[in-house]
């Protein structure tokens, strides 16, 4: 392993390994859009793609506000918290805001009235939510809000680098093990719908195993009462029953409301109009709209702005093609933080992954 890249979080979603995800995946959904516009202009374009947050904000270039991305992380969390106290989810109105995969739930309001403050001050209860094992009680009060478990690599960037080195088996290694895994035993049983069942669960339970005290392939143990809302309907929790609800609300004007990845439109003063934005939204007929939210804090927004600013970077690069843009991208990262090392990972990238030096020939 090369010092540089030991040094650097290859999370899938957030950092460099997120950047390179957008670089190989930016040119397909494009053209997906572009074919899109071409045989559906009036369609609504449902992203489920990763990095969400990039991905939604190029293909809306596209085809507009009828783009809108998906990721059940913050919902998932209303539901976890509202099972937590015991509370039916679909009371509960979630004040949420930031990126995708970084982001704060900041209120909790059931009937009008606030129950974070009553979830922060019970140890038990607290003990119980899967964010109070990966960033510790206290921090959590502090901040008076529960960060979204990606925000582990910014808050705890050297602990995360640290636990990550002293794994005996990285997430990568993890996933192309399982993956081969399953691709082989597929041919050999009939049942490869639940072989695949399995496979995913499997994969799910380790995701982030390191900052909940476990290790990839070996998970700890979630806190006893970690469950979603006993309220919910199974067919309802994920992406899938994200994306659901939202085709319900729009197709049939049933009235709904979901946490979405969708353009700023001076939602979260402080970022660019066409930002994409992580807020609760309402959604009928007409569409997707977001709700208004406090501004958030400064250390919040200053964060914020400068993700949204590589995120805006690293789609400007794959449109022009060009390295040098890419690798601007890199260095302003938060987890990377030096145009040494966004050169030599941008330069790694280009000679390991063929879509990478496909989507940037230009120098």
């Amino acid at each position: 392993m090369s010092p540089w890249s030991s040094e650097v979080i290859g999370q899938e979603t957030t950092g460099p390994g997120g950047l390179s995800y957008a670089i190989r995946t930016l040119p397909v959904m494009i053209d997906i859009a572009r074919r899109t516009k071409r045989l559906a202009p009036e369609a609504y374009f449902l992203n489920f793609t990763n990095p969400a947050g990039i991905i939604t904000e190029a293909l809306q270039t596209e085809l507009g506000d009828r783009v809108l991305g998906i990721c059940d992380t913050p919902s998932e969390l209303g539901r976890r918290v509202a099972g937590i106290l015991g509370k039916d989810h679909r009371r509960l109105q979630l004040d949420y805001v930031g990126l995708n995969h970084l982001g704060w739930m900041r209120r909790i309001l059931l009937d009008g009235r606030d129950i974070l403050p009553e979830l922060l001050a019970d140890d038990a209860r607290l003990a119980r939510l899967e964010e109070a094992t990966i960033f510790g009680a206290d921090w959590l009060r502090s901040l008076g809000m529960i960060p979204n478990e990606y925000l582990h690599y910014y808050y705890d960037n050297r602990d995360a680098v640290a636990r990550i080195r002293a794994a005996r088996t990285t997430r990568g290694d993890f996933l192309a093990t399982t993956q081969t895994a399953f691709y082989h035993r597929a041919a050999e049983t009939e049942d490869v719908a639940e072989l695949w069942r399995q496979t995913v669960e499997q994969r799910e339970a380790s995701y982030m195993a390191e900052a909940k005290g476990g290790v990839q392939g070996a998970p700890a143990a979630h806190p006893q009462g970690n469950e979603d809302d006993p309220t919910a309907d199974p067919g309802q929790l994920g992406y899938a029953g994200v994306a659901l609800a939202v085709m319900r609300a729009i197709s049939r004007n049933e009235r709904g409301a979901a946490i979405l990845n969708v353009r700023n439109r001076g939602t979260v003063q402080g970022l660019p109009y066409e930002a994409v934005v992580e807020v609760p939204t309402v959604i009928d007929a007409n569409g997707v709209h977001p709700l208004t939210v406090d501004p958030p804090g400064l250390a919040e927004l200053g964060l914020m702005q400068q993700v949204k600013a590589v995120e805006q970077q690293i789609i400007a690069a794959v449109r022009a093609g060009s390295r040098s843009a890419a690798v601007t991208a890199f260095a302003l990262h938060p987890l990377v933080d030096s145009r040494s090392i966004a050169r030599q990972l941008v330069d790694a990238y280009l000679a390991q992954l063929p879509e990478v030096a496909a989507a940037l020939p230009n120098a």
